[in-house]
């Protein structure tokens, strides 16, 4: 008698075997299905499919932040380089809140400066001195010591510029919060203390300041 493996009513096929028999075809039956394979699939690749796409977006928007800052540090250099900032040993802390308020509202349009920020740099840190010469100028990214995974050394900057014809630095740290911690290992090794890892952006304008009155 020719027996065909497939019926309308799936119980009817082991209603003649005893239960060993029956839990041994229902194995085999379990093994062949191909029922939700593709969601079970989906399932297994869905996470670090997201965690990689949600990575390269979180990178994407890091280089446009660096941008933003970039562009601030052109925009308040050619200010400090005409003229039309200035500032005097009698009002540096003035001076200092001005210059950092003036820099927010310049990357504002994509990063916000609340009041403690502007006062107490948490993120954002301005480094802004005169020079002798050009040569003078550090070159390297300053840090608390040589290891690796050193964090930004901030007590030597300052808010500094020189007059007329001086010659003059400019540079801007910020730490950029990183969600998906999988590229920026790769961009840098700057830390803060506290052992986070955000994705530190750097601009720096170096320029000699023009013979205004």
């Amino acid at each position: 008698m020719l027996r065909v493996n497939m019926c309308t009513d799936c119980n009817a096929d082991i209603k003649g075997l005893d239960r060993t028999d029956r839990g041994r075809h229902l194995l085999r039956r379990f093994r062949r299905s191909d029922d939700g394979a593709a969601a079970i699939e989906f399932a297994i690749l869905a996470i670090p499919y997201f965690l990689i796409v949600f990575a390269i977006l979180e990178t994407f928007i890091a280089f446009i932040g660096e941008q933003v800052i970039s562009n601030g540090v052109d925009v308040m250099a050619r200010k400090v380089r005409t003229g039309e900032i200035q500032s005097t040993s009698a009002n540096s802390s003035t001076f200092k809140t001005t210059f950092r308020t003036a820099f927010c509202q310049e990357i504002s349009v994509m990063i916000s400066c609340s009041a403690a920020e502007i006062a107490t740099p948490t993120r954002l840190y301005l480094d802004l001195r005169s020079f002798s010469s050009f040569a003078d100028i550090p070159t390297g990214i300053p840090r608390v010591s040589t290891e690796k995974y050193a964090d930004l050394k901030t007590s030597d900057f300052g808010y500094s510029p020189g007059g007329a014809k001086s010659i003059n630095m400019l540079r801007a740290y910020y730490r950029w919060p990183v969600i998906t911690d999988l590229v920026r290992p790769m961009l840098t090794t700057v830390r803060s203390s506290d052992g986070t890892g955000d994705f530190l952006i750097v601009a720096t304008a170096t320029f000699q300041n023009e013979d205004y009155p």
